[in-house]
């Protein structure tokens, strides 16, 4: 258990990384999400008038998320108490519940529970927090990079205010660093230096809009490179590219469902774009191969279907390709299935097909075999009724009416083919048989 305190940055302020002392004191200096804390919004007014409810700050790192709750640990007239959820159980969390309900008791006094990393919190111990928030209790902040909606419990999320917060841009970044090199107190204003304006770009774009990323990699470059003879430090574009060498890719589990989200529904719109986030994802963010071989496999009948089944062969040959051939050799089988199913035609018509399928089998409950499709293939059949079933092949065009469903929904029909590629010419044998 932590209380936000901040007693040593008087003590030794430069004994601290950059961006920690960097990090703004007041809602003033918060850089970026302007549109919720910006001037006149709803937060921004709530963490100025001391009237913090419980609330779920969701982005992806280095957005801010700590930094607001640092701010209002700041602002606030109650206690402050931070936890993170990485180490802290649930006797942590009922003592600090307990300590809040004897200082609300005895002075009148709130307790603010910052829990950072909320995610990593089990349903069992984030249930330990419900009775408290809704007794007033704590108020509970809670912070997470991953969607709430897949690992906060629903109870939770909903007495709380959801704010989500963004990835901060390259011009976030300069202007936190632009502002490190003028203070004096906190940032690097008191030495003599002299940063290139590519200097600068080159480190907030590598940075990929984290700014603590930005402030220690403008520091490393300040502090490591010597000076001129004049005492002076000059941080060039080499010396930039020195401290900060790749961009930040993120690729926590919730970026991956929405790049493999986007991938599928790439594919559906038949854009070549599927291309791009499957090689992005691999690539750069190192996800399986196999993650979406097994999402093109499903859309090749969710949505192309028998609109052009070879896009079911293409996409369970690639994955073959790819068990026996590996990466990155696979790479241009899969790319060859991909762009199939891309340039296929369309049609969710099987889907829609299961979808009434199962509207009718809840509908009904339970459904009787027709006597003459039952199993006749022991003495005594005939004796039970199971008669009457045509053989289609003793028909012409090998096919004769008769009911294949129970008497209830006899005429039903679940599957409509579309005009769609090969699909046309289904449609067209369904129209012939009736």
């Amino acid at each position: 258990m932590d209380l936000f305190t901040y007693q040593n940055e008087e003590q030794a302020p430069r004994a601290k990384l950059l961006a920690d002392r960097m990090r703004p004191q007041t809602i003033e200096e918060y850089i970026g999400q302007s549109d919720i804390v910006g001037p006149g919004k709803l937060l921004r007014r709530a963490i100025e008038a001391d009237q913090i409810a419980s609330i779920l700050l969701y982005g992806p790192p280095g957005c801010g998320k700590t930094t607001l709750a640092h701010i209002i640990s700041k602002r606030t007239q109650g206690d402050f108490v931070k936890l993170n959820a990485v180490d802290a159980s649930v006797k942590d969390v009922r003592e600090v519940i307990e300590q809040a309900r004897m200082t609300k008791n005895m002075y009148g006094r709130k307790t603010i529970l910052f829990l950072d990393e909320v995610h990593r919190f089990n349903s069992s111990r984030q249930d330990a927090l419900l009775p408290a928030v809704e007794q007033g209790v704590i108020i509970f902040i809670g912070a997470t990079t991953e969607n709430p909606f897949h690992y906060v419990n629903g109870a939770l999320l909903s007495r709380s205010t959801l704010f989500q917060l963004h990835a901060l841009t390259r011009e976030d970044a300069l202007t936190a660093m632009r502002r490190a090199l003028s203070d004096r107190d906190r940032g690097l204003g008191f030495m003599d230096l002299r940063v290139e304006e590519e200097a600068l770009q080159h480190i907030a774009s590598m940075a990929g809009g984290d700014i603590r990323r930005a402030l220690n990699a403008l520091e490393l470059a300040a502090v490591t490179t010597p000076s001129q003879p004049d005492g002076s430090v000059h941080v060039t574009l080499a010396v930039a590219e020195e401290s900060i060498r790749k961009p930040t890719i993120r690729a926590d589990e919730s970026t991956q469902y929405d790049v493999l989200s986007a991938f599928h529904k790439s594919v559906r719109g038949s854009s070549d774009a599927a291309l791009f986030w499957f090689l992005y994802a691999v690539e750069k963010l190192g996800m399986d191969p196999m993650t979406f071989i097994r999402r093109l496999i499903v859309a090749c009948s969710e949505d192309i279907g028998l609109a052009n089944p070879q896009a079911m062969v293409q996409a369970v040959t690639a994955m073959d390709a790819y068990h026996k051939i590996g990466w990155p050799e696979a790479k241009y089988n899969i790319t060859q299935a991909i762009l199939f199913a891309v340039e296929s035609p369309k049609s969710n018509a099987a889907a829609i097909a299961i979808g009434n399928v199962m509207q009718t089998i809840e509908h009904i409950g339970s459904a009787e075999v027709p006597h003459h499709l039952r199993d006749t293939h022991y003495s005594g059949a005939e004796r039970l009724g199971h008669v009457g079933y045509k053989y289609p092949h003793d028909y012409p065009g090998h096919y004769v009416k008769q009911a294949y469903l129970p008497e209830r929904i006899a005429k039903k029909t679940f599957y409509q083919a579309t005009n769609q590629g090969m699909e046309d010419k289904i449609r067209q044998n369904q129209e012939r048989r009736k």
